[in-house]
């Protein structure tokens, strides 16, 4: 399964989104990550289907949409019809997932879960064959910058193994939170394929971080 890298765009430079954006293609960057945050799941805000509707017209990059926020069916279609190529809904915060899960795939796009770093996997496994992708967080949702929590290894081994040993090796694993050059080959080597990273690509030199992460990856 090929490792992709996902430069998370809370961390860049919105007077300059474009030129950011364009920087990732550049880099080599397989796909952007938005985390849309709502203030009540979590405790900040961030943005909507209104910047991601421009946004899916001036890239060719798939654009990942992490609904941390209460009631997500609720903006879902708002998401899929603004040009959302992935959505994930976090388990804690919807009580019909297998409806939900449908409801994405509905609109022809990928559909997955997101578990916070201490929800069981359990969850993962009832959910896994509605998923193309599930989302693991290896730190607390709500701001970025944040360390590594290093218990993410274990709950993406244990995961990978499940989903090969149920005939759904199909099904990727993205990382959130904490993701850098000096640790992402241990977090791909758990079972993670999608590596989002934020302050990890956008701190520096935003088109080398990118092609030095592919580098580390390939």
């Amino acid at each position: 399964m090929k490792n992709k890298v996902a430069p998370s765009l809370l961390s860049a430079n919105f007077a300059n989104l474009e030129l950011e954006i364009r920087r990732c293609e550049e880099g080599g960057a397989d796909l952007l990550h938005f985390d849309v945050m709502d203030g009540h799941f979590v405790p900040n805000i961030t943005v909507g289907p209104l910047l991601v509707e421009p946004i899916a017209k001036i890239t060719k990059l798939p654009i990942d949409c992490h609904l941390m926020i209460n009631e997500p069916d609720k903006f879902i279609e708002s998401f899929a019809r603004a040009g959302a190529n992935m959505i994930s809904v976090h388990v804690e915060a919807v009580p019909h997932l297998h409806r939900t899960l449908s409801f994405i795939k509905s609109f022809n796009i990928q559909a997955g879960i997101a578990l916070n770093p201490i929800t069981p996997l359990d969850y993962a496994f009832d959910a896994a064959e509605y998923c193309d992708f599930i989302l693991l967080m290896s730190v607390n949702p709500g701001f970025g910058g944040q360390s590594f929590i290093n218990s993410f290894h274990k709950r993406a081994r244990t995961l990978r193994k499940f989903l090969d040993d149920n005939n759904l090796s199909n099904v990727e694993i993205e990382v959130d939170g904490g993701v850098k050059l000096d640790n992402v080959r241990e977090i791909a080597d758990s079972g993670a394929n999608i590596l989002v990273s934020g302050s990890g690509l956008f701190k520096g030199d935003l088109i080398q971080n990118i092609k030095a992460m592919r580098k580390i990856l390939d």
